[in-house]
């Protein structure tokens, strides 16, 4: 069975610059080669649900009307995104400026741009209410996110990933995703990751917290932690939108939050393994293989 998702959310052209360290206050360093890739939260989080997780997703989003959104296009198509919804406005394109040091590890600048006009018009918010799953981030305006979140269908599940960290309001929620330091602004405190889960579970019923190559948290009726694959990492960038993505299309076939949770692990553990965001996302025969051929964890 294949689920329906609908993504609400940013898309980013992403500038790309591998350094040999992240540079301090007021410092300078030179890089490498500058690439030129397609990102964004709700964007990469679209292809990894559809790509990945093999779920008929639609990314509704904002382009702005320059070259960038011809680009970002371009990938979602590819990826078998549904971008028949998105809107246009007179605006630069979102833009990401990222360096990426050699272990892995990256920084990130965003320019919003036409992100921050997202506004849900009716025909997005029929969607929305036809699909079985609804995902968003934080990279939009807060009220596209509530707009979506009030216009799903009953027996339809809210995913938030509450990233970038900001204040936010009481929202209609069924899964809350976030790693360890949106946990604990989140949360308004420090502890193990398991007690700022039970914490979150006064804003969701279901939180997921990522823990990078421990895993992840996932608390429900229980709180358990899942561990996570050993793999070489190459990029981090878009990994934890891998997880999001997959585990939305997981959730729209109706699997347990726990069996989806590992899968969008196992796709993430990929992801990590290559260049890029949209790019670094596998496939759902990938992940299929790589979840059940003995990967050690």
């Amino acid at each position: 069975m294949t689920g329906r998702v609908a993504v609400v959310g940013s898309a980013n052209v992403d500038l790309v610059v591998d350094v040999p360290r992240q540079p301090g206050g007021g410092e300078t360093v030179l890089g490498g080669d500058l690439r030129r890739s397609p990102g964004g939260k709700g964007a990469n989080q679209a292809v990894a649900a559809a790509l990945a997780g093999g779920a008929d997703t639609t990314f509704l989003g904002a382009f702005g009307t320059d070259d960038g959104a011809d680009f970002l296009l371009a990938s979602l198509t590819k990826a078998g995104v549904r971008t028949d919804l998105v809107s246009c406005v007179d605006s630069a394109t979102g833009t990401a400026f990222i360096m990426v040091s050699p272990d892995g590890e990256n920084s990130i600048v965003v320019a919003p741009g036409a992100n921050s006009r997202l506004q849900l018009a009716d025909a997005q918010l029929e969607r929305i209410a036809e699909a079985d799953v609804v995902l968003a981030q934080l990279e939009v305006p807060l009220s596209a996110v509530q707009a979506a979140a009030h216009a799903r269908r009953s027996g339809a599940r809210m995913v938030l990933n509450a990233a970038p960290s900001r204040p936010l309001p009481d929202l209609d929620l069924d899964v809350l995703v976030v790693n360890e330091h949106e946990a604990a602004d989140l949360a308004g405190t420090s502890g193990t990751p398991e007690e700022l889960a039970r914490i979150l579970q006064r804003r969701a019923p279901a939180v997921v917290i990522t823990l990078g190559a421990a895993g992840c948290v996932v608390a429900e009726q229980e709180t358990v932690q899942l561990p996570g694959f050993r793999v070489s990492p190459v990029d981090t960038t878009g990994a934890g939108d891998t997880f999001c993505g997959v585990l939305a299309a997981a959730l729209a076939e109706d699997r347990p939050l726990r069996e989806a949770a590992e899968r969008a692990g196992a796709a993430a553990a990929l992801a990590v393994t290559r260049p890029g965001a949209q790019s670094a996302v596998p496939t759902a025969a990938e992940v299929a293989a790589f979840a059940t051929g003995g990967n050690p964890r």
